[in-house]
């Protein structure tokens, strides 16, 4: 069962992370490439507020973005500002996040994502602890996949097994760290491919940030994963 109240101050706790150390950058670096595809840091950081924001319109019932199209915009907007404006922005919005989300609520309510997507309003705070560690990683500035807290590396693996689990061109695979053990892709008799590796590296594969050198894979080729 989810903890909110918990995941609420993991967040809080990641969120002043990424802050202390994307201050030690200048107006420079906001403007140099990500680790995302065609993002600059300036990307990450203006989606990370922008995400915030999108985030406490789905606790108050509105749609998450108004359109795909319009939250591009938002980003693509954002991204070119100084330092300081984005590190302010990301700052504020973090915090009407975490005041929505201290608003007494009905935590089993079922609550509407992007793209349709429908979760319970108490994975929500987990969904946004996500967004905030991983874009730390994506920033390329030091933070990297082994400095993630041992309790997200193993949630967020787990997530991302059931999100692949059923898809039919995945195939049966089973992911392990040697002490932890999940199951995704088809569902099906037959063959299982077994991915092994450390904790971090499993994460990186199933993030889509890490190709997956240096995983241990038996049973058939290191399957392709469909993008998040």
């Amino acid at each position: 069962m989810m903890d909110h109240a918990r995941d609420l101050a993991s967040v809080r706790d990641a969120t002043e992370r990424l802050l202390t150390a994307a201050a030690a950058l200048d107006d420079t670096a906001v403007t140099e490439a990500s680790r995302l595809p065609g993002w600059t840091r300036g990307h990450v950081l203006a989606h990370l507020a922008r995400n915030a924001d999108a985030l406490v319109n789905v606790f108050e019932g509105r749609p998450m973005y108004a359109s795909a199209e319009a939250r591009d915009a938002d980003i693509e907007r954002d991204a070119p500002r100084p330092l300081d404006a984005q590190l302010a922005d990301v700052r504020d919005s973090a915090a009407r996040f975490q005041d929505t989300a201290a608003a007494p609520q009905d935590w089993s309510r079922t609550l509407e994502l992007r793209n349709g997507v429908k979760d319970s309003a108490s994975r929500v705070p987990f969904r946004r602890w996500v967004e905030v560690e991983l874009h730390h990683v994506d920033l390329g500035i030091g933070y990297e996949l082994e400095d993630l807290p041992e309790e997200f590396t193993e949630r967020e693996t787990a997530f991302l097994a059931e999100r692949f689990a059923g898809h039919p061109e995945v195939p049966c695979t089973r992911v392990t760290d040697g002490t932890r053990a999940w199951s995704t892709g088809r569902q099906a008799a037959g063959p299982e491919v077994t991915v092994t590796g450390p904790a971090p590296a499993l994460l990186g594969w199933l993030s889509g940030r890490r190709d997956g050198t240096g995983l241990d894979v038996s049973g058939g080729p290191l399957p392709s994963l469909p993008p998040l």
